[in-house]
This record gives C-alpha cells, structure tokens and sequence, in this order.
C-alpha cells in the first residue's frame, strides 16, 4: 500500500510540473498587461512604469519568468501586481472565507441527494418518485445565480433581513455570540443555493446507481438468507454504488477554488472565487497562476484520495 501511494505521489508531482508550465505559458501568451503597468495610467511616468516591470522581471524571456515564479512560490515571497500584497496571505484570507461556504454546501448536498436519490429508486413509478425528478429537472433547468436573486429579493421585501455580504454592517461592537449568530445566518442562503443544483444532479445519480446494483444477483441472495431490508439496502446495495460517488467526491474538491464564484458574486461574498475572477479580469498574473496551481494541486489530490478510497469501500479491487 505504501508503494502504491508513494508511486502515485511521484507520478501526480511529474504531471503537476508539466502543468504549472503549461499555465504558466497561457497566462502569459494571452493578450492584455498588467493594470498595475497600464500606460494609460495619467499618474505613472515612463520611468515609473519601466522600474515596475523590472522589479516583476514582465521584460524577461518566458522562460525566465517561469523561474521567477517557482522560486517565490516556493520561497512564499510573491507579490500582486494589483496592490504588491503578499499573494498568500491575499489567498489564504479568502481560502478562510470560501471554506464555511464549500463545507455546508457540500454537507447538504450530500445528506439530501443520497436519501433522496434512494428512496426514489425504491420506491420507483411512486408520487415520490415523479416529484423528486420533476423537482431535480427543474432546479437543473433553473440558472443558480437566478435563483439566487429571487431569494434575495424575497428574503429583504418580507422579513426585511440583509441577505448578502459576508456580515451584517453595524454589528463590530456586539457580542461574540451574536456576531457568530449573524455570520451562520449569512452563511445559510448562499450556502443552500450553492447546494441545490448539486443535490439536483447527484440525487439523479443515486437513483440510476442504485437502480442498477438492485437488480444484481447478490441482493437476491441476502434477500433469500432473511436478512432485514435496511441491511439489503443499505449495507450491501448502497456500499457497492459507491464508486461512482467516490470519483465524484476526488473531483469535488477542487470546487473549493472555483466552484462557487457564481454565488459569491451575487452574494457579495469575499472568497476566493471571486478573488481568482478578480486576478484574471485585472491581469494579476501571481495571484491567477498560484489559483491555479493550487487548483492542481487540489484536483490531484482529488484523484489520489479517490484510487486510495476504491480499496476501502470494494474489497474486490486489488491494488
């Protein structure tokens, strides 16, 4: 086992460096410069602008850049072109941020769509059944961020209660509780928007997989043994769709960077999808390559975890 993950490692570290060159390459080869060196800018003089793009070496052969660039990465010295702030610290407060949202909307996206997804495949031509898929294609078919606004104007025209932003303005000085109160509260819609569509799509999923393992042999025969239908179900059927779900979950994570940037955005939440999206559109080349690494990092991670989980739940798969 610790030769296989060791293997792994070593061939997911080989893949990331041919990945980092290629972001790398794109990045830079794609039109636009920095806004920080923006010659349009009436403030900055020729030799303003000639001393900034030395100090972030932007007249240096690519090749010499990339260099630039692994060295402050992995010195934890990189610097934003937009206000020559640490890129990790810039990083790691949104990081902060992002992660509330990712943990609840994967924690309903995950406690609804399973229950969900496999009382529709028990129960399948039933009341239940026809709802739960209507509802799915619905909430599928529906834009999020559309959504997401007509809760918003909802929630503020009948309770009259601030639906976006991270925190309630005026409440620094109350209590620690009340403070941790406010910030659950704007945590819960932003949240449970981010985990409709997911619950939409996964609990489909379910249904399909558990529909497919059902009608094996083998949840025939401990019917036939007498064992109890909780057990039939969810001990031998439920165990054995899981292999599709655990690929899914490896793929999941990377969605910690990117995948919510649609509803921080119209939430006006500050994470760090929003700030990748504000690194692209304002040119800002540390902070969009080092998203992107780390987005890498965490999608190899995803895939390694997901080979290590198969042996766990399929003690068929051999490693």
């Amino acid at each position: 086992m610790k030769e296989f993950i060791l293997k792994k490692i070593g061939a997911r570290l080989v893949l990331l460096f041919f990945v980092s060159i290629l972001c790398h390459s794109i990045v830079h080869i794609a039109p636009g410069e920095p806004s920080l060196v923006d010659p349009s800018n009436p403030r900055m003089k020729p030799e303003d602008i000639q001393r900034l793009r030395d100090a972030f070496h932007l007249d240096d052969p690519l090749y010499a850049q990339y260099l630039y660039w692994i060295r402050d990465l992995a010195t934890g010295e990189l610097r934003s072109f937009k206000d020559n702030q640490p890129v990790f610290q810039k990083i790691w407060d949104r990081f902060l941020n992002s992660l509330p949202l990712f943990l609840i909307s994967t924690f309903i996206t995950w406690c609804l769509a399973f229950p969900v997804g496999v009382q529709a495949a028990l129960r399948r031509g039933s009341v239940f059944d026809h709802t739960s898929t209507f509802l799915s294609y619905a909430l599928i078919s529906i834009p999020g961020f559309f959504l997401s606004y007509i809760v918003i104007i909802f929630m503020v025209k009948t309770f009259n209660v601030p639906a976006t932003g991270i925190r309630t303005f005026g409440l620094e000085d109350s209590s620690w509780l009340f403070q941790s109160m406010d910030r659950i509260w704007h945590l819960t819609i932003p949240g449970l928007m981010a985990a409709l569509a997911g619950v939409a799509w996964l609990s489909r999923f379910v249904k399909s997989s558990m529909l497919e393992v059902l009608h094996q042999d083998y949840i025939r025969t401990a019917r036939a043994k007498g064992l109890p239908e909780d057990a039939v179900i969810y001990k031998h059927g439920l165990r054995n769709a899981l292999l599709p779900f655990i690929t899914m979950f490896g793929l999941m994570i990377p969605g910690l960077i990117g995948g919510s940037v649609i509803f921080e955005t119209v939430f006006n939440w500050p994470g760090i999808g929003r700030l990748g999206y504000d690194a692209i559109m304002a040119r800002d080349f540390p902070v969009t390559l080092t998203l992107n690494f780390f987005a890498a990092v965490l999608v190899l991670t995803g895939t390694l975890v997901s080979e290590i989980l198969y042996a766990v739940v399929d003690p068929r798969i051999k490693l």
